[in-house]
């Protein structure tokens, strides 16, 4: 009986490959010629970005208001595929067994390095006050949520690296990445469930956008960078944890 069903899965699983590459080809065989100088990509989608984003966004980085108000959708789906990978890696990479883990931590470089610790004193808290500003600051100049977090995680491994998993485990474990991570894409998630209602061409936004160049403006764009940056920040963190002893 298991070997029919077995056959039965195999037939299935072609028959539903089979039907999605169809499908696929028949999209593909209508989009629009690739380069074409009349398709949307190339003028209406370009121009409303670039004439009308500041007054439908508020933010005075084009380039923010177009990945976190026009296509917050696919922002959020970005989000999610950092942290699917991360459980990913988690799933593949983690290792129980007691002792394992700070084993393969401990053998191949040396700890309590003097200048590698004192260098991260210093360099430390100002590298994750910059990406902390560049977070924050997304919607006004270059930055955001993607750059910022990177800034951030990268000052995590930094420390990581100079003073261990016992000091670093003190505010970062697993248990607050999960936590950080949900609430962010929870958080992301609930502002921009509006949007999906009522931020459609032409229907005006529910949420003040506030004056253009204030912190405080461009609508949720500013709360978005935040949850972004969390998520990006835990998942650099998190992967190199992972790929360097397995846990953390």
């Amino acid at each position: 009986m298991l070997k029919g069903f077995s056959r039965i899965y195999e037939i299935f699983c072609i028959i539903f490959c089979l039907f999605l590459i169809i499908i696929f080809m028949l999209a593909v065989s209508n989009l629009p010629p690739f380069g074409n100088e009349n398709n949307p990509v190339n003028n209406e989608v370009s121009e409303r970005y670039i004439e009308d984003g500041l007054k439908e966004t508020g933010a005075v980085n084009a380039v923010t208001g177009m990945i976190l108000d026009y296509r917050a959708f696919d922002t959020l789906g970005e989000s999610h595929v950092l942290f699917i990978a991360t459980c990913a890696v988690l799933i593949l990479l983690r290792k129980d067994r007691p002792g394992e883990a700070q084993k393969s931590d401990r053998l191949h470089e040396p700890k309590n390095d003097v200048i590698l610790q004192s260098c991260a004193k210093v360099l430390v808290p100002p590298i994750i006050i910059f990406g902390i500003y560049i977070v924050l600051a997304g919607h006004l100049g270059p930055g955001g949520g993607f750059s910022g977090g990177a800034v951030i995680g990268a000052g995590l491994i930094l420390y990581l690296n100079a003073f261990g998993f016992e000091k670093t485990g003190r505010f970062f474990t697993a248990k607050t990445y999960k936590v950080t991570s949900i609430a962010a894409l929870g958080t992301y998630a609930g502002c921009k469930l509006y949007s999906f209602y009522t931020g459609a061409n032409g229907i005006e936004s529910v949420i003040p956008l506030g004056t253009p160049g204030n912190i405080l403006s461009s609508g949720l764009i500013l709360i978005l960078n935040i949850c972004v940056g969390m998520v990006v920040a835990g998942t650099m963190y998190t992967f190199y944890a992972m790929f360097r002893k397995g846990g953390y």
